[in-house]
């Protein structure tokens, strides 16, 4: 059961009082999802919005040849799906699980209504949208000003985090989508990495030898 509490964790429903989200809350569901399950596909009629509460949730778009680019990785607390609860428009993209993962399932009907009544509290929603543009902007110039191994490293530091071993949360084709550039690029980079000492290897995990080496070929 989704609780008010859960629900004032996340950016859009933070500083709510009980009384407003009551009808949200009793409106919201749980969804279980297993690796590869289809939330939703770009053009879908949309009718809600998700929160990640376990797993991992790829949001990206497929070409006419099949090809995928991960638009974001979602993880457990991240909102997504809320775009056409402004704007009556289809998905723009696809929302895959990466592994078994379950979401807080929110209609937008009471949120709309939340809205509606509660104009003032746009202001949230316009700061989530703008860090959102801000992310989106950050992501156009990484493309412009850095190339396939720049990005690659990039890539490698977010998701190890504080880290120095960490594991891939999604597949190497996955890596490459996010990153733009073809799977075996992608690998040429990473193997580039190890061979410098920067990055070592094994199995699935990955061990950061030198993180400042990293780092400035990020940038």
């Amino acid at each position: 059961m989704t609780s008010s509490d859960f629900l004032r964790s996340i950016d859009m429903f933070s500083d709510l009082s009980d009384e407003l989200l009551e009808p949200i809350v009793n409106d919201a569901d749980e969804l279980d999802l297993q690796r590869g399950d289809i939330l939703f596909q770009e053009g879908d009629e949309p009718n809600d919005l998700y929160i990640v509460t376990h797993g991992r949730i790829a949001i990206g778009n497929k070409s006419f040849d099949g090809r995928e680019s991960l638009v974001a990785l979602m993880e457990p607390g991240d909102l997504f799906g809320e775009m056409p609860l402004f704007r009556s428009d289809g998905r723009s993209a696809e929302a895959r699980a990466l592994e078994d993962s379950s979401v807080i399932v929110i209609p937008y009907s009471p949120v709309r209504n939340l809205y509606e009544e509660n104009p003032v509290l746009l202001w949230r929603v316009l700061d989530m949208l703008v860090d959102r543009l801000k992310s989106t902007d950050i992501a156009l110039a990484d493309t412009m000003f850095l190339d396939v191994t720049g990005r690659t490293a990039k890539r490698l530091l977010e998701m190890a985090g504080d880290l120095d071993e960490f594991q891939l949360p999604i597949t190497q084709e996955e890596l490459a989508g996010m990153i733009g550039a073809s799977r075996e690029r992608v690998n040429k980079s990473i193997s580039s990495f190890i061979r410098l000492g920067w990055l070592s290897q094994n199995g699935e995990k990955y061990v950061i030898l030198d993180r400042k080496q990293l780092e400035i070929r990020s940038t």
